[in-house]
């Protein structure tokens, strides 16, 4: 095996080329945390030194051993047995590899063990451990529990919890399914209820909850009696006890190396997180737009590890006296699996600046002193809010969907082979494939995005990337074909905006897809463009991301413009012929 990071020459370019000055210096206070904490860095040099030593030892541990043991996780699993989770013994290990680390609390302020790194630099850590192995980034991504409780709860709660989680003495859940609710979370029936003291209690079932054996839960439950809708959710956390219990753990297609279980709640004790009534609005949102970061990175770690072993594989496999690779229906599948991968990774780290400035603003907005919260604060508060909440969705469709392809790809490219159980492909095939679907399937992706497409949230940064773009030479070719298509896509937009009659409602549903896809491929092709007047060496995969683009690209437009309405009209008589 290898480390992890410095065999990727993608990876080493984003994190060389990140743009984290302000994000740096707002999470750092102006460096005054250095006059606190040894561990605070000086400066932006410094600290950027700091995420790339870390990044380093993650990506030791992920490459030595993380991926070594991943095989026989797979293929053992956790052990449930009169209602106790037992997890592999190399699971065990990875989680101690990682804590003594100290990377169980990587993005928590440092007063409470942590390390207060950006959240770019943690989503470097999770896409390493989950070309490690998928699973295990199942258990190393809920820290964002923490994060939660540290941005939403009291400072007793603060106090109570983090700690534990940035030594790694305490795991967490989220706890938000239940048999009747899916993505439907605001029809979620667990019960919260008081007694006369002031304690709260939880009664009912959820399912589906990663991790469901862990010692501490946060958990979606309904607070307000009588309520049915979103409105009276709130937010609850509860330590497990005997009278939260494990009823099964399910038997997956893929992620075998962690618990997914069935939970039944006995009147556990549990203590309100933030205010009543805000658990689904606004600290669930939270919680869920930062595991689509999470799921983002493992896609993306489970394609770059799928692409390594069809290429490894198509290398090496002699078919008519010479290896496939040199076949050019071979070579046209790997070039488009590696273009893939650039572009989801480009859009992923894209996407988490924008999470960091965001979380940044808020922190001041939420925590800052009356001189803090200037006019500028409130604007850069909003703006990066409106840009973090497309850029999400869409960076987990695109990495999720491109991952989902890349994996079926790596199978194909093995041949039979690939389907047996004595290679990884198959492995990363069922490890892939939930992930466009938890977390919030791509096609609630698409809704959660194109309300800021019709809006045009990305134009500023669509014509600020534009405008960095020379207009001759190869790449300014490129970048006309991407101008080109940018211009259509704002005349498509505006044809959909202008059918406002009631009627014309799922219509909007039926093309959003088309809209949200073609506003990433401009957005996209832009970034790979940049990247390829940061380095010449790319410019190979910037041409094959934007021309490979700019077929799909035009496939939508025509489906907006001309696709016609008889899918709405007449689905029915196709569906149950």
């Amino acid at each position: 095996m290898s480390n992890f990071l410095n065999d990727n020459p993608d990876l080493l370019f984003t994190l060389n080329n990140l743009k984290l000055q302000e994000v740096v210096q707002l999470k750092e206070k102006n460096y005054s945390e250095s006059a606190k904490f040894d561990t605070a860095p000086e400066n932006y040099e410094d600290a950027v030194d700091g995420y790339r030593r870390v990044l380093d030892v993650i990506g030791e541990i992920a490459g030595e051993r993380i991926a070594p043991r991943s095989r026989q996780v797979d293929e053992d699993g956790p052990h449930f047995e009169n209602g106790k989770v037992t997890y592999h013994p190399l699971t065990v290990q990875n989680l101690e590899d990682l804590s003594k680390a100290g990377v169980m609390g990587v993005i928590l302020p440092r007063e409470y063990g942590g390390l207060n790194f950006p959240s770019t630099i943690y989503t470097m850590m999770t896409e390493m451990v989950s070309r490690a192995d998928a699973s295990l980034q199942n258990l190393f991504g809920l820290q964002d529990i923490a994060e939660t409780i540290s941005s939403f709860g009291s400072e007793e709660q603060r106090k109570k919890y983090l700690p534990r989680f940035c030594t790694g003495e305490a795991d967490g859940a989220m706890d938000l399914t239940e048999p009747d609710s899916g993505s439907d979370l605001q029809s979620v029936r667990l019960k919260a209820t008081q007694d006369e003291n002031g304690q709260w209690y939880l009664d009912g079932m959820k399912r589906f909850i990663t991790n469901g054996c862990a010692k501490i839960h946060l958990v979606l439950a309904r607070s307000e009696a009588g309520t049915t809708d979103g409105r009276g959710l709130s937010m609850f956390i509860c330590e497990r006890t005997p009278d939260l219990v494990v009823r099964r753990i399910e038997h997956k297609l893929g992620i075998h190396g962690v618990a997914t279980a069935e939970l039944q709640y006995n009147h556990v004790p549990a203590e309100l997180c933030g205010q009543r009534r805000y658990g689904l609005t606004r600290y669930v949102m939270s919680l869920m737009n930062g595991a689509r970061v999470a799921i983002s990175a493992q896609a993306l770690g489970i394609a770059e590890a799928a692409f390594r072993e069809a290429r490894k594989y198509a290398s090496e496999r002699e078919q008519f006296k010479q290896s496939i690779d040199r076949f050019p229906a071979i070579y046209d599948m790997l070039a488009r699996m590696k273009a893939g991968l650039a572009a989801s990774r480009a859009l992923l780290y894209e996407t988490t600046t924008a999470v960091d400035l965001r979380n940044c603003y808020d922190e001041i907005m939420t925590r800052g002193t009356k001189e803090e919260i200037t006019q500028e604060v409130r604007e850069k508060a909003r703006y990066y809010k409106e840009v973090a909440a497309v850029l999400t969705p869409m960076s987990k469709a695109l990495s999720t969907e491109t991952a989902n392809k890349i994996c079926y790809d790596c199978i194909q490219i093995h041949g039979g082979t690939g389907y047996m159980h004595d290679f990884d492909a198959e492995r990363y095939y069922r490890d892939v494939r939930i992930t466009n679907i938890y977390e919030g399937t791509t096609q609630l992706q698409v809704v959660a995005a194109i309300g800021g497409v019709k809006k045009r949230v990305l134009d500023k940064e669509i014509q600020s990337l534009f405008a960095a773009i020379p207009e001759t030479g190869s790449i300014g070719e490129l970048r006309k074909i991407l101008s080109g298509m940018y211009a259509k896509h704002l005349e498509a937009v505006h044809f959909l905006v202008e059918k406002k009659d009631v009627t014309d409602q799922p219509l909007h549903e039926l093309r959003a897809r088309n809209l949200v896809e073609n506003e990433t491929f401009v957005f996209v092709g832009l970034l790979m463009l940049r990247s390829a007047l940061q380095d010449p060496v790319r410019e190979p995969l910037a041409e094959q991301y934007v021309r490979d683009a700019s077929f799909d690209f035009e496939r939508n437009w025509n489906i907006v413009m001309n696709g016609g309405t008889s899918v709405i009209e007449k689905h029915r008589q196709v569906i149950d012929y």
